[in-house]
């Protein structure tokens, strides 16, 4: 089969390498693609807004299934464009339309659908720059800290949290006025949900489903999680807590009504869903929905997946997951980000990276671009380090190892991942 994979950060890299394991795969493309994706598949040069730059490759290159990667071209409805081109009957899309997408796309549409469909998350208002005064008293009702999130996609800078009344009153104007351009003409508020982060990935066929496990990702700069937030400084997966009964919570009281409540709406949705969770004295309650897989938690994601993922993807374009073989690998993976000095602020690119004997550990490129036969730096995050171990101690501890075989000038990474879980590991 020939497949084209959208996107060019680690996310696409580690979907990449488990897709050059099928042996389904007869060419794999990936579009634009990085440095490590140009190792085992073929980058091409179209970026993935350019959709009908996407459907004439398709066509010229008799690409028979797309894997769309990042949420921005699902959000615009890449998928629906694909579907209305009658050159494209019968390609295989893993990704949702813009009806499916929108459950990211939309922040005040997802309250509305875990509200109707009685799945559990904080409470909340929605306001427009109309609305202003009704959301300062909504603020008031609230206990600090106080949560603002722009209402669309804001490149991972919408969301505020906030301890100040004032400041968070102020902030809301500044949102409504134009502070994240279009994403924030509605801004959700928030209830403070008090209780520790955890993500759970699946695929569905909108019918069936598949568990592709848990993670906890690290989104500050600094170690003991301060700092600015970044797009993730590393991963963990699975996460100690979700036990049996805790996972059987979440597929009981959000998976699954999440896709009958899609099913209900009318949505053909085939692709990942991504559930940003909080666990709330053992309670799972809903945060966020993404309609792709995150990053960097794909790394870790990817590598325990015991199944031909090319398999499982027509699977889901067939709506035959309920018969796809799957497993997940029980050991424990984690993935250290190497970053760029100056991220998530200003940083330099070009960098020469130099990587040396990394043994067992898996080095995903996020960042990076060749050049004359060098690898360079090409973004603020630029490689993760992912490894396997029985312990989160030893997996932690093979890929700090192996990050010291890995130099760039201006190298940054943390040197605390994962430890705040290693208590909860037995």
């Amino acid at each position: 089969m020939r497949v084209l994979l959208l996107g060019g950060g680690g996310r696409e890299h580690a979907l990449a390498w488990k897709m050059a394991q099928s042996t389904e795969l007869e060419k794999l493309y990936v579009a634009p693609g990085n440095a490590g994706t140009a190792e085992i598949a073929e980058n091409v040069n179209i970026k993935v807004s350019d959709f009908q730059g996407i459907a004439d490759f398709i066509v010229r290159e008799k690409i028979r299934m797309v894997i769309v990667g990042p949420e921005d071209p699902l959000v615009e409805g890449i998928r629906d464009y694909l579907e209305a081109d009658a050159r494209l009957r019968g390609l295989f899309i893993i990704g949702p339309g813009k009806a499916g997408a929108i459950l990211e796309g939309s922040k005040d549409f997802a309250k509305e659908f875990m509200i109707k469909y009685h799945i559990p998350t904080a409470a909340y208002m929605t306001v427009t720059a109309e609305q202003m005064e009704k959301g300062y008293h909504f603020l008031k009702t609230l206990k600090p800290p106080y949560v603002l999130k722009a209402d669309g996609l804001a490149a991972g800078k919408g969301v505020l949290i906030l301890e100040d009344l004032q400041e968070a009153q102020a902030e809301l104007k500044e949102m409504l006025e134009g502070k994240f351009g279009k994403a924030s003409q509605r801004v959700v508020i928030e209830e403070y949900l008090q209780g520790i982060e955890i993500s759970v990935f699946v695929l569905t066929d909108g019918e069936e489903y598949k568990v592709l496990g848990s993670a906890k990702d690290y989104k500050r700069i600094g170690e003991g999680d301060t700092g600015l937030n970044t797009g993730g400084m590393g991963a963990v997966s699975p996460v100690p807590f979700a036990d049996e009964i805790f996972n059987r919570k979440v597929e009981e009281k959000i998976i699954q009504p999440t896709i009958a409540g899609l099913k209900a709406e009318g949505i053909d949705y085939k692709g990942f869903i991504f559930f940003g969770l909080m666990n709330v004295e053992g309670e799972p309650k809903v945060i966020e929905y993404n309609v792709r897989m995150g990053d960097p938690e794909t790394e870790v994601v990817m590598p325990r997946i015991k199944a031909d993922l090319i398999r499982l993807f027509e699977a889901t374009a067939r709506a035959e997951l309920a018969t796809a073989d799957f497993a997940m690998d029980a050991r424990y993976c984690t993935t250290v980000m190497l970053v760029a000095k100056g991220y998530p602020g200003t940083y330099e690119k070009g960098k020469e990276i130099q990587i040396g004997q990394t043994g067992e550990s898996l080095v995903f490129h996020a960042g990076t671009r060749k050049e004359g036969g060098k690898i360079l730096t090409n973004g603020g995050r630029v490689l993760a380090v992912s490894s396997f171990g029985k312990t989160l101690q030893e997996a932690l501890g093979l890929s700090y190892r192996n990050i010291k075989e890995i130099d760039f000038e201006g190298k940054t990474y943390r040197s605390d991942i994962g430890k705040d879980l290693m208590e909860l590991e037995n």
